[in-house]
């Protein structure tokens, strides 16, 4: 008797994936446990898109934010780090919804309810979204590999071209390879960060006061920026691409009950994960508050100050060490959840396939020459413009995904029972739209 049958499967969960499904090369490759008191080993068979979408909230974007306003305010902008996060984890929640709702990503949804022009700027939009990230990922991989190297940056920014033959050899033995080695990468940031805290003993009263939200946050000009900062940087519009695509690797019922039970593991999944990523970044702003700001540094701002200062202030030498090993293993895994966001969105808009080892060099590519370029005329303060420029044009582009996602999740004809509704539905009209507004603001700021 074939095992599947043997276990009472329905018969939906042994169909492969259907043509044109998201990522078809993995859609449904990773079978659920069924039946009742199976909680804990479904959780765990859900568990791993929400930690490849959580390395988008710790890339070097976010750590230098949070190096410069710890340095800059101590530990008082913590709150603003919660709050961000909080935003995140419903915006991702509601991803994760519409792809096991509708069977849909983000970008195939797009296709099929907009008109082919708005489909095109959406997708050229995206695209030009994903080279950016991609862009502060090859930085922030280019000036870890300096720190501990001493490889010059245009070397550096070279050799992450070769960041897309490690994803072709973990995708190639299986989705839940991929998701093991990020898992792993972010175990390592959080160990790495574990040991710099218990260096660095901060105070914990600090810590504490630094989550209650200070009036100040919003009448001081210098922490107002920071605040935008970190907010306006915290959801990047190609997570919401991606999340809604690889919770579909999943194999469950596609029952109304099974959809139900799948958005529950995956909405747990992600914030978990995302709380991961709150920890690392509030270590970050902790770690900069009780050594730069305590040592009365309050202008480090650059990635480089930071890995410098650390060792002196903190007397170990392994402190900048641990840092900057954190920093590659960042950049590493974003590089690799960027590349298959931009096999997502290719497919998910235009139905355009091509083979995966050329999608994801083409996108490195175009975000490696512009960096070598900057970094062989202007060095690491070149590259330290380039990652704010990078962070400026995913602000320009986030109301392009948030919007599309907020309405296809309210929509009871796209949706069904599953539509959102009440709190929920104008919670998030009004997340997307603090986070469309403090985007613009920071990005007003900059010019």
């Amino acid at each position: 008797m074939n095992a599947l049958v043997a276990l009472d499967i329905p018969v939906d969960i042994r169909r492969p994936a259907p043509q044109g499904a998201s990522l078809s090369e993995v859609n449904r490759s990773i079978a659920v446990p069924q039946g009742k008191g199976a909680f804990w080993r479904k959780l765990a068979a859900f568990s791993g898109p929400g930690y490849l979408v959580a390395v988008g909230y710790m890339d070097p974007g976010n750590w230098a934010t949070d190096v410069a306003g710890g340095s800059a305010y101590g530990y008082e902008l913590l709150s603003v780090v919660l709050v961000a996060n909080f935003m995140a984890m419903l915006l991702q929640a509601l991803s994760a919804r519409l792809g096991i709702v509708t069977g849909l990503d983000l970008a195939q949804a797009c296709r099929q309810h907009y008109g082919r022009r708005t489909r095109v700027a959406l997708w050229l939009l995206c695209e030009v979204a994903i080279v950016a990230c991609d862009l502060a990922e090859v930085i922030g991989t280019a000036i870890a590999l300096q720190l501990l190297f001493h490889i010059p940056m245009v070397i550096g920014v070279c050799l992450t071209a070769a960041d897309v033959l490690i994803v072709l050899a973990l995708q190639k033995h299986g989705f839940r390879k991929l998701e093991t080695f990020i898992i792993a990468l972010l175990g390592l940031i959080a160990g790495c960060f574990i040991v710099e805290l218990i260096l660095a003993q901060p105070l914990v009263a600090g810590i504490a006061g630094g989550f209650v939200p200070h009036a100040d946050i919003l009448t001081n000009p210098g922490t107002l920026y920071l605040a935008i900062g970190i907010l306006g940087a915290t959801v990047m519009p190609h997570n919401l691409y991606l999340h809604s695509s690889i919770v579909q690797t999943r194999r469950f019922e596609r029952s109304p009950q099974g959809k139900a039970e799948a958005v529950k593991l995956a909405t747990i999944d992600s914030t978990v994960a995302l709380m991961l990523a709150f920890g690392i970044n509030a270590a970050i702003l902790i770690l900069a508050a009780s050594t730069f700001h305590k040592a009365g540094m309050t202008d480090v701002a650059e990635i480089q100050d930071a890995f410098r200062m650390l060792s002196p202030l903190m007397g170990a030498g392994a402190a900048s060490v641990l840092f900057a090993v954190a920093l590659l293993a960042s950049g590493q895994n974003s590089t690799i959840t960027g590349t298959l966001a931009g096999q997502i969105v290719m497919e998910g808009f235009v139905d355009l396939k091509m083979p995966a080892w050329s999608r994801r060099l083409i996108t490195r590519l175009l975000a490696v020459i512009p960096a070598a370029v900057v970094a062989a005329i202007y060095g690491a303060n070149g590259s330290a413009r380039m990652l704010v420029l990078s962070q400026v044009v995913l602000s320009l582009q986030l109301p392009f995904a948030v919007v599309p996602l907020v309405r296809f999740t309210s929509d009871s004809a796209m949706m069904g029972r599953f539509a959102s509704r009440g709190v929920l539905k104008w919670g998030a009209w009004a997340v997307a739209f603090a986070v469309i507004g403090l985007n613009l603001v920071l990005l007003g700021s900059l010019w």
